[in-house]
């Protein structure tokens, strides 16, 4: 409930009126926040100082506040609607100094002209929420379109709350026409009903008879009994027909397009739009209605409005153990205790059973078990004094036998001792953690990497007394200012913050500035700019975009200048079009105090071709003569920090080294044109195309077209070289054809969502989706599987291409360059597991015997009419295949070229072992042994 007295509007520094559900911009000063831009929250009430809440005369200085998330804030998917946003039921508790200006957030089914409604300035909308505690996005949509509840339940949920939150599955099943049960008559919740395949009638598992005990599975249909004797009817009678069922078009909510000739809003309506009235009910609008819901539970006012998660309680996770052979009846002994009694739980503390002469007693003997004051009032600590205490009064050991020396514990559920409550940590943690926190923010898992000495659940427990006692020292810092009468000490409170006061104003830029988006250099106001950009300041124009809309569109500049910029203007991850959408924290609590000898500066920054992120120099590598870039990891390049800036790629040392040949195509990919001069176009050193690795037999393959064709493998995984088994690609790789450039030269890979087959780097050129996805592996398979930990994900790790249309999948993929908790990354994972070859006992010489033995006597005869290379060579100085113009093959066999070409005496071809055994030749002619035949 508001608080008493509380006013019920406050006007800002800069004239306009807020009220309680009023939609505001919220952040605090510029150095807090580093440089994210403004969050979007909703006033729910206002609040009196702290200290003096119990005075209702005192004025206002805090606000609570509902917050709306980016979609950038809660994943990596890039959103180019930078007026859409994801409601969350989540609040805070911040100073109102913090509140900057006005906005605008309606649900989209409110807003008629959608388009128009962007336009404006300071306007957002919404459809989905988003739960911070379950990280799952759910739909929202006006509890008014909800009609399959009963009447009494219906009319409570739509006079409280506006909206209704709940998975997508759920939605058509709330916005249908109330559903009955057809024995009963009586209404049937969606997760306790059954409908009948044929009669579309809806049942209670219970009703039916005999009743069911779950639903059918997903692709499969249920019939009841009249339908089901119906239909054997039909089958003796043979008159069964099976119609082609209709689609139904899928139910929405959204309001419909506006038509071409339609004239838009007008300003009016628009206004109207803004101030309609939203139900509000404890200060909420929505409340969560779904699958995880019983629908009397709404009948109850204090119900949770939160989303709900599966529970982990029911007979799906626990084990069903068969009886002994012979046995019909589960027999239990006499003597065995029941679950909950004292065997079968941890009694932590029986204080309420003690007389009081021994709780008088108990507390005399708590202060002697320590003297450090700040342990004394250690939560860990007390529990673990309590359950000590109540161990010694249940064995009738005496009371003061009981000591706090050892910091272990032996649990009844455990075979070890664990401690009850972490170790000290030492100034080194202590600093590397201060330093991570000031670099990352409340990012705990990359705070966890840089300590190293940690586990996650140490980690997250330390942050909360961390900053519980950075705010008691600030507290404190306050308290002694006020005593002590020096008020300029004591920040006071105010109405709200003008931009100069935020501290993101630049007063005196520096000549010939330029804003770091647009790149121009003229405006009435400069702003500071995020981190990552070439110039520290935007103008009037990219600061307001970025600030209000995280929207920044920043021209792209080169490489030399971006690695020019200060050591401390960008940090690794950050991408090069624009700094990171995270909101920060807007407690003055979250805000870190800067290390004993200040922050270290950060080394240069430079961005990865394979995942356009930045890092810093010795993770991201350039090489010294064409300037590509990318991480270590991803090009197979094991680092070595005397060496990181003289490092040069493959391609550019084969130039010195002669180790492969000068001709850089890839065996995998269709023929590179050539220019005039004949010379081969080498790969852009602006592409991640360029991390080439050479073959056993001296050509080159693109790095990633080697990862991601499942039959190459690798004689050394860790550095992606040399590459083997080319020759055991199936020859349906070779023969179809790409759907993006329409070539049937190379070898082909499917997409994992769709039949569409294309060449890997044809998919990298048109920004398909790269990654590895963790599947399950069952376990009776586990044994013959290779499982590999990545993250907090075990399983098998399958590398996967999906086409770029694909926006919906649900596929969890790792990138290239995501690193795992010792700095590997996904690609060096799996090609350490599955792309290393067995060198162990064989040389490579023997084992691409092996393999041309294999392609060899798969063909049969065919042998027989060929030639090696060698023996090519000895007629031909140059051989060639005639169709796909490759110049390396096991065996080349002699090709008969049309009447045309043949009576020219010097007419000779050959024909790669590849095209041999394709499909006829496009002349016409099809191939056998070696010889043309019409």
């Amino acid at each position: 409930m508001p608080a008493p007295n509380s006013p019920s509007t406050l006007t800002l520094k800069n004239g306009e009126q807020v009220k309680v559900n009023d939609h505001v911009y919220c952040s605090p000063s510029w150095s807090v926040r580093d440089g994210t831009p403004y969050a979007v929250a909703r006033i729910m009430e206002f609040l009196p100082d702290q200290d003096k809440a119990s005075r209702r005369s005192e004025p206002v200085t805090r606000v609570r506040l509902a917050w709306y998330y980016r979609p950038g804030d809660v994943t990596d998917r890039t959103v180019a609607d930078s007026r859409l946003l994801l409601a969350a039921i989540y609040s805070e508790v911040c100073d109102i100094s913090q509140l900057r200006s006005k906005c605008y957030v309606l649900h989209r089914d409110k807003i008629s002209d959608l388009a128009g409604w962007k336009k404006r300035p300071d306007r957002f909308y919404f459809n989905r929420l988003f739960d911070p505690w379950i990280r799952k996005e759910f739909e929202v949509i006006p509890a008014g379109t909800v009609r399959n509840l009963p009447d009494h339940i219906r009319e409570v949920l739509t006079t409280r709350y506006e909206y209704v939150v709940a998975e997508k599955e759920v939605i058509p099943d709330l916005t249908d026409s109330i559903r009955l049960c057809d024995t009963c008559a009586k209404w049937c919740p969606p997760a306790e009903t059954v409908q009948c395949h044929r009669c579309k009638k809806f049942f209670h598992m219970s009703c039916v008879n005999p009743p069911l005990h779950a639903k059918p599975s997903r692709g499969y249909g249920w019939t009841c009994a009249p339908c089901s004797r119906k239909h054997e009817e039909e089958v003796d009678s043979h008159e069964v027909r099976h119609p082609t069922p209709a689609v139904p078009k899928p139910k929405t909510n959204a309001p419909a397009p506006r038509g071409r000739g339609r004239p838009r809003k007008d300003r009016v309506l628009a206004e109207k739009e803004e101030n309609v009235e939203i139900k509000h009910f404890k200060m909420w609008p929505f409340r969560y209605f779904g699958m995880y819901t019983v629908a009397e539970d709404t009948l109850d006012p204090d119900d949770l409005i939160f989303p709900r998660a599966a529970t982990r309680v029911g007979p799906r996770y626990q084990a069903t153990v068969p009886l002994k052979p012979g046995v019909e009846h589960a027999y239990a002994p006499p003597d065995l205790e029941e679950r909950g009694g004292d065997a079968t739980i941890e009694v932590l503390s029986l204080v309420r059973d003690m007389t009081p002469a021994e709780v008088e007693a108990l507390e005399t003997l708590r202060n002697g078990l320590s003297r450090n004051e700040q342990l004394k009032h250690s939560v860990d600590w007390l529990t673990e004094v309590m359950r000590r205490y109540t161990a010694a009064w249940i064995a009738g050991r005496d009371l003061s036998t009981v000591t706090m020396r050892s910091p272990l514990r032996l649990e009844k559920w455990k075979k070890a001792e664990t401690r009850y409550t972490d170790r000290e940590w030492n100034d080194q943690e202590v600093a590397a953690f201060e330093d991570a926190i000031m670099a990352h923010g409340a990012e705990l898992r990359i705070v966890r990497d840089e300590v190293g000495t940690r586990s996650m659940p140490e980690v997250v427990r330390f942050y909360g007394h961390w900053k519980n006692a950075r705010l008691g020292e600030e507290n404190q810092n306050i308290k002694k200012a006020r005593a002590s009468g020096k008020a300029s000490e004591v920040p006071p409170p105010s109405r709200a913050a003008s931009p100069d006061e935020e501290g993101s104003v630049v007063r005196e830029p520096r000549s010939n500035v330029s804003c770091g988006a647009c790149r121009t250099r003229e405006s009435d106001t400069w702003w500071k700019a995020p981190k990552g950009l070439p110039s520290g300041v935007l103008c009037d124009n990219c600061g307001l975009s970025w600030r209000k809309y995280a929207d920044l569109n920043v021209r792209p500049v080169r490489e030399e200048v971006l690695a020019k910029t200060k050591a401390g203007d960008k940090r690794e991850g950050t991408p090069l079009n624009g700094p990171s959408v995270k909101r920060a924290k807007t407690l003055s609590s979250a805000t870190a105090t800067p290390p004993p000898n200040g922050p270290s500066p950060a080394a240069p920054q430079l961005r990865c071709l394979a995942c356009q992120k930045n890092g810093p120099v010795g993770k991201v590598l350039r090489c010294r003569q064409c300037q590509f870039r990318a991480h270590a990891g991803a090009c197979g390049v094991v680092t070595d920090p005397s060496t990181v800036e003289s490092w040069v790629c493959e391609l550019c040392q084969n130039e010195k080294t002669l180790e492969a040949s000068l001709n850089p195509e890839c065996l995998l990919c269709p023929r590179a044109r050539k220019d005039a001069k004949r010379k081969t176009i080498y790969p852009p050193p602006d592409s991640y195309l360029r991390a080439c690795k050479p073959t056993e037999g001296q050509a080159w393959v693109h790095v990633v077209c080697s990862v991601f064709m499942p039959e190459v493998v690798y004689s050394d995984a860790s550095r992606l070289r040399l590459v083997e088994g080319i020759s055991t690609i199936p020859q349906y790789r070779w023969t179809n054809k790409c759907t993006l450039c329409d070539a049937d030269e190379g070898a082909v890979v499917r997409c994992a969502e769709c039949p569409a087959e294309f060449h890997v780097s044809c998919a990298w050129r048109q920004g398909h989706k790269f990654g590895f996805e963790m599947q399950q592996v069952k376990a009776s398979r586990r044994d013959t599987t290779t499982m590999v930990d990545f993250n907090d994900d075990t399983g098998c790790m399958v590398p996967l291409i999906i086409c770029k249309g694909h926006t919906n999948h649900r596929r969890e993929l790792y990138e290239i360059c995501d690193t795992n908790e010792f700095g590997e990354t996904a690609l060096q994972v799996y090609c350490r597991n599955y792309k290393q070859v067995p060198v162990a006992g064989s040389h490579g010489l023997l084992r691409k015997a092996r393999r041309l033995d294999n392609v060899l006597s798969a063909n049969g005869n065919d042998a027989l009419s060929s030639v090696s290379v060698d023996e090519a060579n000895s007629s031909d100085p140059d051989p060639k295949c005639h169709r796909c113009h490759t110049e390396y093959s096991p065996i080349f066999h002699p090709h008969t070229l049309s009447s045309k070409l043949a009576s020219q005496p010097s007419a000779k071809a050959w024909l790669c072992h590849q095209c041999h055994n394709a499909a006829p030749a496009p002349d016409g002619h099809a191939h056998t042994n070696g010889v043309s035949s019409s």
